[in-house]
């Protein structure tokens, strides 16, 4: 039976100011939890604000409390039963996730299993892409970035865009040059434009070989992304769905042909339960999966989720899980491996290293 959640709050400031098509920031909070049941215990987290610590101290906890450590989709519907009049998406879906990813850890720790064995294993690898290249960051910061990525094996690179409309060419030429003819060369406006001027942009950058466009228009307008993917170019694709938060959210998206591509994010989604439920509506809809940020936490159902193409290397989220974990996978000619020596998601948290960062 599940003994109890422990909850930790951590905020780290970035290494730089960071911007995005609609937004800025200059630090990320992460929040923790750890499970415990029969001596053992799993880790799951999520970037969310302190208010999910508070929600899953108060409610999740109690939801999830003298359910089975080997049952987590049973704790997962009891925790959806929990939050049915506080609304389903932002900080109780992200609650819920870090909390899913906690007890799946937890259950295959419990097993002596790493998770993707657990899950059941059909990739090697998860292919990565490097992730950041912010509208904050000079031409010669977004340069170093990308090649840097490039330089480690990864066949493809994001930038954001949409800060500055009139000075973005500018910048995926830069990039381009950077990294060269070979390296696939990812463009994200975070939702920054209209659908005909996401449609002009895109004609305009298609003469830097850009490969994906994310977001071009908010995810809230299905028919938007569903206009700029109609009329995108053939080696372009349109890729979205890190604000789905929901299994009926991403169900939506794909009825709606507004992506080539379905992105989830394990941190927001639901977790590993909500992540491989994602993962069979691709299956479904012959659509390729990636994974939105968290690299390390996505690793292992990654490789055992049937449609899955490549996740996000993502620069934020790289630093601080190298700063706060033991047990990360290996990343290697640009792809994470998981480890399959440790039992569950393999991560152990370096609490001493993370209590300076105690919110």
């Amino acid at each position: 039976m599940i003994d109890r959640l422990d909850v930790s709050t951590f905020t780290v400031p970035t290494d730089a100011p960071e911007s995005d098509g609609t937004l800025s920031w200059d630090h990320t909070t992460i929040v923790i939890v750890t499970a415990h049941a029969a001596g053992q215990q799993g880790i799951g987290y999520t970037y969310a604000d302190t208010a999910t610590a508070e929600l899953i101290t108060s409610l999740l906890q109690k939801a999830v409390q003298g359910k089975s450590a080997l049952a987590p989709q049973d704790a997962y519907m009891e925790m959806w039963r929990k939050i049915r009049n506080l609304g389903r998406p932002g900080i109780c879906s992200m609650g819920i996730s870090a909390v899913d990813c906690a007890l799946w850890d937890l259950k295959a720790r419990l097993l002596g299993l790493p998770l993707v064995k657990l899950l059941g294993q059909v990739h090697q690898a998860a292919a990565m892409y490097g992730s950041g290249g912010f509208t904050s960051y000079s031409d010669r910061q977004l340069c170093k970035q990308l090649s840097g990525w490039a330089g480690e094996g990864m066949g493809a690179v994001k930038m954001k865009i949409g800060r500055d409309p009139q000075r973005d060419p500018e910048r995926v030429r830069a990039a381009r040059k950077a990294i060269g003819p070979d390296v696939k060369l990812y463009v994200d406006a975070n939702g920054a434009y209209a659908p005909r001027q996401a449609l002009a942009q895109m004609q305009v950058l298609e003469a830097f070989d850009i490969r994906w466009f994310e977001e071009p228009v908010s995810s809230d307008d299905l028919d938007g992304l569903r206009f700029v993917r109609e009329h995108a170019s053939s080696r372009i694709d349109i890729a979205a769905g890190e604000y789905a938060y929901s299994p009926f959210y991403f169900l939506r998206m794909l009825s709606a042909g507004a992506v080539d591509v379905l992105q989830a994010d394990i941190t927001r989604c639901g977790g590993v339960t909500a992540f491989m439920q994602v993962a069979a509506l691709c299956v479904a809809y012959n659509l390729p999966l990636s994974s939105h940020t968290a690299p390390m936490l996505h690793v292992h159902p990654a490789c055992a989720a049937i449609p899955f193409t490549e996740g996000e290397y993502f620069h934020d989220h790289v630093r601080i899980e190298r700063m706060f974990f033991d047990g990360l996978p290996l990343l290697k000619d640009g792809r994470l491996r998981p480890d399959l020596s440790r039992p569950g998601n393999g991560l152990e948290l370096r609490r001493a290293d993370a209590q300076k960062f105690a919110a």
